[in-house]
């Protein structure tokens, strides 16, 4: 039984030979950098903070932790990273994660947690017998309205600008873990929101940024199609380069891809 997740989706939707040689011939070249690092810290200390609260100085000494494991990684792995840069993101990082806790309860009000890190792993409509969705939600809250709240955190830099959060492919990500979370716990769909929360290190205010994101049958039906025809071309070995992104890709005019 293989397994298809939102990354590898919307890798095949960049370019269906880029996931061809990424998830079929098992070729990756890049490993992360400062900024994978500082996401995957951050991540973990959100993770952790919902659900053991923690004090400004701990959030400060988790996330440092989290971030010299994720730098010490990537100097085992001989990735150049930028010094300057990090000790930059070691100061945005302390300064970002005590504003979390604050920020979730400004936005939400009261709520109980239900999960963090919760892991999706169901079928797919017509794809039962080859393909399950697997997914990770960061997080998930019930308001006292009964409503669900899945949320996805994103670090970035300033922000994201109107177009960006619009994104039909980028939304798409909380389309399918809405989806597949009713699905998992047999919840109507109707009681389930979906959220962004931008993490922002260079921003001046507003550092933490929750925004709503629709997610209504027209737009599920729409990403299951997508996901459908992906599954399609990709069960039948159908590999079309897509030329338009080839500028961006870490295999452009490489032995693997002339």
């Amino acid at each position: 039984m293989s397994h298809v997740s939102y990354s590898q989706l919307k890798d095949w939707n960049k370019c269906a030979f880029y996931h061809k040689l990424i998830y079929s011939d098992k070729l990756k070249l890049f490993k992360g950098n400062e900024f994978t690092a500082f996401g995957t810290a951050v991540h973990d200390v959100c993770e952790n903070m919902m659900l053991y609260p923690e004090t400004e100085d701990q959030a400060r000494m988790y996330f440092n932790l989290k971030f010299n494991s994720q730098i010490d990684l990537l100097r085992e792995q001989k990735v150049p990273l930028k010094e300057e840069m990090l000790e930059k993101m070691k100061q945005q990082g302390a300064i970002l994660v005590p504003m979390v806790m604050p920020a979730v309860k400004e936005y939400f009000k009261e709520y109980e947690v239900i999960s963090t890190e919760e892991q999706i792993y169901e079928d797919i409509e017509g794809y039962e017998d080859k393909y399950k969705f697997k997914g990770y939600i960061d997080l998930v809250l019930k308001t006292p309205d009964n409503k669900y709240h899945i949320i996805d955190w994103k670090t970035c830099s300033w922000g994201w600008h109107a177009r960006k959060k619009a994104d039909k492919m980028l939304t798409y990500q909380l389309t399918f873990y809405k989806h597949f979370f009713a699905k998992k716990h047999n919840i109507n769909p109707d009681d389930i929101e979906t959220h962004f929360a931008l993490l922002k290190r260079t921003a001046k205010k507003n550092n933490i940024e929750f925004f709503k994101v629709p997610t209504g049958k027209r737009k599920i039906e729409n990403a299951l199609n997508l996901l459908n025809n992906a599954l399609y071309n990709i069960s039948n070995k159908k590999h079309i380069k897509n030329r338009l992104s080839c500028g961006q890709c870490e295999f452009y005019k490489t032995v693997h891809c002339p």
